[in-house]
Protein backbone atom coordinates (compact mmCIF):
# COMPACT_ATOMS: atom_id res chain seq x y z
CA UNK A 1 0.00 0.00 0.00
CA UNK A 2 1.93 3.36 -1.43
CA UNK A 3 1.09 6.56 0.06
CA UNK A 4 0.53 9.65 -2.47
CA UNK A 5 1.48 13.42 -1.56
CA UNK A 6 -2.11 15.04 -3.04
CA UNK A 7 -2.01 17.86 -0.93
CA UNK A 8 -0.75 21.20 -2.76
CA UNK A 9 -3.89 21.21 -4.80
CA UNK A 10 -5.75 22.20 -1.84
CA UNK A 11 -4.07 25.29 0.09
CA UNK A 12 -7.21 26.01 1.88
CA UNK A 13 -7.46 23.07 4.35
CA UNK A 14 -6.95 22.94 7.83
CA UNK A 15 -2.86 21.87 9.17
CA UNK A 16 -4.26 18.22 10.25
CA UNK A 17 -5.58 17.68 6.95
CA UNK A 18 -2.23 19.27 5.00
CA UNK A 19 -0.47 16.38 7.21
CA UNK A 20 -2.08 13.79 4.92
CA UNK A 21 -1.68 11.73 2.04
CA UNK A 22 -3.68 9.79 0.12
CA UNK A 23 -3.54 6.05 0.40
CA UNK A 24 -4.95 3.87 -2.66
CA UNK A 25 -7.78 1.76 -2.31
CA UNK A 26 -7.76 -0.40 -4.87
CA UNK A 27 -11.54 -1.34 -6.34
CA UNK A 28 -12.49 -4.92 -6.62
CA UNK A 29 -15.79 -7.10 -7.04
CA UNK A 30 -16.92 -8.74 -3.86
CA UNK A 31 -17.15 -12.53 -3.71
CA UNK A 32 -19.30 -12.94 -0.99
CA UNK A 33 -22.21 -15.17 -1.30
CA UNK A 34 -25.06 -13.49 -3.33
CA UNK A 35 -23.65 -10.80 -5.17
CA UNK A 36 -23.65 -10.40 -8.84
CA UNK A 37 -20.50 -11.19 -10.28
CA UNK A 38 -18.59 -8.24 -11.75
CA UNK A 39 -18.26 -7.81 -15.49
CA UNK A 40 -14.95 -8.69 -17.42
CA UNK A 41 -13.97 -7.31 -20.32
CA UNK A 42 -15.02 -9.04 -22.62
CA UNK A 43 -18.44 -9.36 -21.49
CA UNK A 44 -20.91 -7.38 -23.91
CA UNK A 45 -22.11 -4.44 -21.81
CA UNK A 46 -25.23 -2.05 -23.10
CA UNK A 47 -27.06 0.74 -21.42
CA UNK A 48 -30.81 -0.23 -20.98
CA UNK A 49 -33.93 1.25 -19.46
CA UNK A 50 -36.73 -0.80 -18.85
CA UNK A 51 -40.11 -1.66 -16.23
CA UNK A 52 -40.28 -4.54 -14.03
CA UNK A 53 -42.85 -6.73 -14.66
CA UNK A 54 -41.78 -9.03 -11.37
CA UNK A 55 -39.48 -9.71 -8.61
CA UNK A 56 -38.19 -13.17 -8.07
CA UNK A 57 -36.55 -13.44 -4.98
CA UNK A 58 -35.81 -17.37 -4.98
CA UNK A 59 -33.72 -16.95 -8.25
CA UNK A 60 -32.35 -13.56 -7.77
CA UNK A 61 -33.65 -12.17 -10.71
CA UNK A 62 -36.33 -9.30 -12.46
CA UNK A 63 -38.63 -10.04 -14.98
CA UNK A 64 -37.92 -6.75 -16.80
CA UNK A 65 -39.84 -4.77 -20.20
CA UNK A 66 -37.01 -3.47 -21.53
CA UNK A 67 -36.83 -0.97 -24.81
CA UNK A 68 -35.31 -1.97 -27.67
CA UNK A 69 -30.89 -1.68 -27.61
CA UNK A 70 -30.03 -0.36 -31.39
CA UNK A 71 -27.67 -2.88 -32.73
CA UNK A 72 -28.02 -5.61 -29.63
CA UNK A 73 -31.34 -6.64 -29.02
CA UNK A 74 -35.44 -5.48 -29.84
CA UNK A 75 -37.53 -4.42 -27.04
CA UNK A 76 -38.98 -7.27 -25.40
CA UNK A 77 -39.48 -8.72 -21.76
CA UNK A 78 -36.93 -10.97 -20.14
CA UNK A 79 -35.02 -12.58 -17.14
CA UNK A 80 -32.13 -10.41 -16.04
CA UNK A 81 -29.97 -11.58 -12.45
CA UNK A 82 -29.23 -8.91 -10.18
CA UNK A 83 -27.30 -8.15 -6.80
CA UNK A 84 -29.42 -8.77 -3.45
CA UNK A 85 -29.84 -4.98 -2.81
CA UNK A 86 -31.36 -4.08 -6.22
CA UNK A 87 -33.28 -7.10 -5.51
CA UNK A 88 -34.42 -5.75 -2.55
CA UNK A 89 -35.44 -2.59 -3.82
CA UNK A 90 -36.83 -3.70 -6.96
CA UNK A 91 -41.18 -3.58 -6.93
CA UNK A 92 -43.37 -4.32 -9.89
CA UNK A 93 -43.91 -1.38 -12.04
CA UNK A 94 -40.95 0.21 -11.34
CA UNK A 95 -38.71 2.28 -13.99
CA UNK A 96 -34.77 1.20 -13.55
CA UNK A 97 -31.78 2.13 -15.96
CA UNK A 98 -28.72 0.34 -15.66
CA UNK A 99 -26.27 -1.48 -17.59
CA UNK A 100 -26.77 -4.98 -19.18
CA UNK A 101 -24.48 -7.58 -18.85
CA UNK A 102 -24.10 -10.63 -21.14
CA UNK A 103 -22.69 -13.15 -19.14
CA UNK A 104 -21.27 -16.86 -20.27
CA UNK A 105 -24.16 -19.41 -20.92
CA UNK A 106 -26.47 -17.02 -22.18
CA UNK A 107 -27.07 -15.32 -18.61
CA UNK A 108 -28.02 -12.01 -18.61
CA UNK A 109 -27.70 -9.61 -15.26
CA UNK A 110 -28.31 -5.85 -14.36
CA UNK A 111 -25.66 -3.95 -13.11
CA UNK A 112 -25.26 0.16 -12.15
CA UNK A 113 -29.11 -0.03 -11.49
CA UNK A 114 -30.88 3.55 -10.89
CA UNK A 115 -34.83 3.66 -9.98
CA UNK A 116 -36.07 6.36 -11.80
CA UNK A 117 -38.47 8.71 -9.75
CA UNK A 118 -39.15 11.96 -11.61
CA UNK A 119 -39.95 13.67 -8.79
CA UNK A 120 -36.83 12.20 -6.81
CA UNK A 121 -34.45 12.64 -9.29
CA UNK A 122 -35.67 16.58 -9.74
CA UNK A 123 -35.28 17.03 -5.91
CA UNK A 124 -31.47 16.06 -6.40
CA UNK A 125 -30.95 17.76 -9.70
CA UNK A 126 -31.77 21.04 -7.96
CA UNK A 127 -30.20 20.68 -4.54
CA UNK A 128 -26.97 19.51 -7.11
CA UNK A 129 -26.65 22.29 -9.03
CA UNK A 130 -27.12 24.72 -5.83
CA UNK A 131 -24.26 23.28 -4.30
CA UNK A 132 -22.13 23.61 -7.62
CA UNK A 133 -22.78 27.21 -7.87
CA UNK A 134 -22.46 27.11 -4.16
CA UNK A 135 -18.79 25.45 -4.31
CA UNK A 136 -17.89 27.71 -7.63
CA UNK A 137 -18.52 31.23 -5.50
CA UNK A 138 -16.69 29.73 -2.40
CA UNK A 139 -13.55 28.77 -4.41
CA UNK A 140 -10.73 28.42 -2.52
CA UNK A 141 -12.77 28.90 0.24
CA UNK A 142 -14.70 26.12 -0.40
CA UNK A 143 -13.10 23.97 2.15
CA UNK A 144 -15.82 24.35 5.75
CA UNK A 145 -13.40 24.98 8.66
CA UNK A 146 -14.79 23.32 11.96
CA UNK A 147 -17.00 25.85 13.39
CA UNK A 148 -18.53 26.25 9.86
CA UNK A 149 -22.30 24.98 8.79
CA UNK A 150 -22.88 21.74 7.03
CA UNK A 151 -23.54 22.52 3.07
CA UNK A 152 -26.90 21.84 1.46
CA UNK A 153 -27.25 18.97 -0.60
CA UNK A 154 -29.48 16.34 -1.22
CA UNK A 155 -28.16 12.47 -2.18
CA UNK A 156 -30.36 9.12 -2.29
CA UNK A 157 -29.54 6.78 0.41
CA UNK A 158 -29.46 2.92 0.61
CA UNK A 159 -33.25 2.53 -0.36
CA UNK A 160 -32.56 4.93 -3.19
CA UNK A 161 -35.08 7.47 -1.27
CA UNK A 162 -33.78 11.34 -1.29
CA UNK A 163 -32.10 12.40 1.75
CA UNK A 164 -31.71 16.14 2.18
CA UNK A 165 -28.95 17.50 4.41
CA UNK A 166 -31.35 19.80 6.29
CA UNK A 167 -33.25 16.58 7.35
CA UNK A 168 -30.92 16.03 10.12
CA UNK A 169 -31.05 19.67 11.73
CA UNK A 170 -32.19 19.07 15.52
CA UNK A 171 -29.65 16.06 15.14
CA UNK A 172 -26.24 15.36 15.73
CA UNK A 173 -24.47 14.02 12.30
CA UNK A 174 -21.60 11.81 12.29
CA UNK A 175 -20.38 11.81 9.19
CA UNK A 176 -17.26 10.08 6.64
CA UNK A 177 -16.60 8.86 3.31
CA UNK A 178 -15.96 5.73 1.98
CA UNK A 179 -16.63 3.29 -0.87
CA UNK A 180 -17.55 -0.13 -1.39
CA UNK A 181 -14.90 -1.80 -3.22
CA UNK A 182 -12.15 -0.58 -1.47
CA UNK A 183 -9.97 -3.61 -0.27
CA UNK A 184 -7.75 -1.99 2.07
CA UNK A 185 -8.27 -3.57 5.43
CA UNK A 186 -7.24 -0.20 7.02
CA UNK A 187 -9.13 2.35 5.06
CA UNK A 188 -12.72 2.05 4.56
CA UNK A 189 -13.40 -1.58 5.87
CA UNK A 190 -11.94 -0.21 8.60
CA UNK A 191 -14.05 3.11 8.66
CA UNK A 192 -17.05 1.38 8.89
CA UNK A 193 -16.36 -1.05 11.38
CA UNK A 194 -15.53 2.34 13.73
CA UNK A 195 -18.86 3.72 12.77
CA UNK A 196 -20.94 1.02 13.82
CA UNK A 197 -19.17 0.33 16.74
CA UNK A 198 -19.57 4.05 17.88
CA UNK A 199 -23.38 3.76 16.91
CA UNK A 200 -23.30 0.63 19.37
CA UNK A 201 -21.73 2.84 21.64
CA UNK A 202 -23.56 5.57 21.42
CA UNK A 203 -26.46 4.07 21.85
CA UNK A 204 -25.55 2.13 24.92
CA UNK A 205 -24.76 5.30 26.32
CA UNK A 206 -28.06 6.92 25.84
CA UNK A 207 -27.66 9.74 23.29
CA UNK A 208 -29.99 10.14 21.70
CA UNK A 209 -30.95 11.94 18.09
CA UNK A 210 -27.88 10.99 16.52
CA UNK A 211 -27.26 10.34 12.88
CA UNK A 212 -24.51 8.15 11.14
CA UNK A 213 -23.69 8.55 7.20
CA UNK A 214 -21.38 7.53 4.74
CA UNK A 215 -20.80 9.35 1.82
CA UNK A 216 -19.73 7.19 -1.17
CA UNK A 217 -16.40 8.18 -2.87
CA UNK A 218 -17.14 6.18 -6.21
CA UNK A 219 -20.73 6.99 -7.26
CA UNK A 220 -20.53 5.58 -10.65
CA UNK A 221 -20.71 2.26 -9.11
CA UNK A 222 -21.76 2.57 -5.62
CA UNK A 223 -25.34 2.55 -6.91
CA UNK A 224 -28.52 2.62 -4.33
CA UNK A 225 -28.57 -1.35 -4.49
CA UNK A 226 -24.85 -1.75 -4.19
CA UNK A 227 -24.78 0.10 -0.62
CA UNK A 228 -28.23 -2.20 0.11
CA UNK A 229 -26.24 -4.62 -0.37
CA UNK A 230 -23.11 -3.48 1.14
CA UNK A 231 -25.35 -2.65 4.71
CA UNK A 232 -27.06 -6.13 4.65
CA UNK A 233 -23.58 -7.77 4.28
CA UNK A 234 -22.28 -5.99 7.30
CA UNK A 235 -25.66 -6.06 9.51
CA UNK A 236 -25.29 -2.24 9.29
CA UNK A 237 -28.34 -1.18 11.58
CA UNK A 238 -29.72 1.48 9.10
CA UNK A 239 -32.40 2.77 11.71
CA UNK A 240 -30.31 5.93 12.12
CA UNK A 241 -27.32 4.89 9.41
CA UNK A 242 -27.78 6.14 5.86
CA UNK A 243 -25.20 5.53 2.94
CA UNK A 244 -25.37 8.30 0.30
CA UNK A 245 -24.66 8.34 -3.26
CA UNK A 246 -25.53 10.68 -5.81
CA UNK A 247 -24.75 12.43 -8.79
CA UNK A 248 -20.72 12.74 -9.37
CA UNK A 249 -20.75 16.14 -9.68
CA UNK A 250 -22.59 16.85 -6.33
CA UNK A 251 -19.80 14.10 -4.67
CA UNK A 252 -16.96 16.07 -6.18
CA UNK A 253 -18.47 19.04 -4.65
CA UNK A 254 -18.62 17.64 -1.17
CA UNK A 255 -15.38 16.34 -1.45
CA UNK A 256 -14.25 20.05 -2.39
CA UNK A 257 -16.35 21.37 1.09
CA UNK A 258 -15.25 18.47 3.46
CA UNK A 259 -11.66 18.69 2.45
CA UNK A 260 -12.09 14.97 1.01
CA UNK A 261 -9.02 14.36 -1.36
CA UNK A 262 -9.14 11.45 -3.70
CA UNK A 263 -7.08 10.68 -7.40
CA UNK A 264 -7.86 7.36 -9.81
CA UNK A 265 -4.37 6.17 -10.65
CA UNK A 266 -4.02 3.01 -13.33
CA UNK A 267 -7.61 1.53 -11.97
CA UNK A 268 -6.94 2.52 -8.16
CA UNK A 269 -8.66 5.37 -6.40
CA UNK A 270 -5.99 7.08 -3.96
CA UNK A 271 -7.81 9.20 -1.59
CA UNK A 272 -7.94 10.18 2.50
CA UNK A 273 -10.34 9.94 5.78
CA UNK A 274 -12.21 12.28 7.34
CA UNK A 275 -14.57 11.71 9.84
CA UNK A 276 -16.66 14.80 11.06
CA UNK A 277 -19.14 15.48 13.92
CA UNK A 278 -22.19 18.13 13.34
CA UNK A 279 -24.10 19.63 16.13
CA UNK A 280 -27.76 19.83 16.52
CA UNK A 281 -27.34 23.09 14.60
CA UNK A 282 -25.81 21.70 11.73
CA UNK A 283 -22.30 23.62 12.84
CA UNK A 284 -18.80 21.59 12.27
CA UNK A 285 -17.92 21.10 15.95
CA UNK A 286 -15.08 18.49 15.60
CA UNK A 287 -12.97 16.50 12.83
CA UNK A 288 -10.60 13.75 12.93
CA UNK A 289 -8.23 13.08 9.51
CA UNK A 290 -7.17 9.75 8.78
CA UNK A 291 -8.27 6.78 11.10
CA UNK A 292 -6.55 6.99 14.06
CA UNK A 293 -9.38 7.91 15.85
CA UNK A 294 -11.55 5.68 18.20
CA UNK A 295 -15.24 5.32 18.73
CA UNK A 296 -14.90 6.66 22.44
CA UNK A 297 -13.52 9.76 21.31
CA UNK A 298 -16.72 10.64 19.22
CA UNK A 299 -19.05 9.50 22.10
CA UNK A 300 -17.64 11.34 24.46
CA UNK A 301 -17.51 14.00 22.10
CA UNK A 302 -21.27 13.53 21.42
CA UNK A 303 -22.23 13.15 25.11
CA UNK A 304 -20.98 16.85 25.98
Amino acid sequence: MQAVPFISRFAGLAAATVALSLVACRPAGDATKGTAAPATQAEPRHPITGQVISVSSERGSLLVDHAEIPGYMPAMTMEFQVNNGDLALAKPGARLRATLVEGEAGIFRLEGVWWEDPTADAEVKRASSALREETSIRGRKAYREVGENLPDFSLYNQDGKVVPAGRWRGKQVMLNFIFTRCTVASMCPAATLKMMQTQAKAKAAGIPNIEFVSITLDPEFDTPGVLKEYAQQRSIDTANFSLLTGPESAIKDLFKQFGILTEMSGGVLNHTLATLLINEQGKIVWRMDGSGWSPDEFVSKMAR
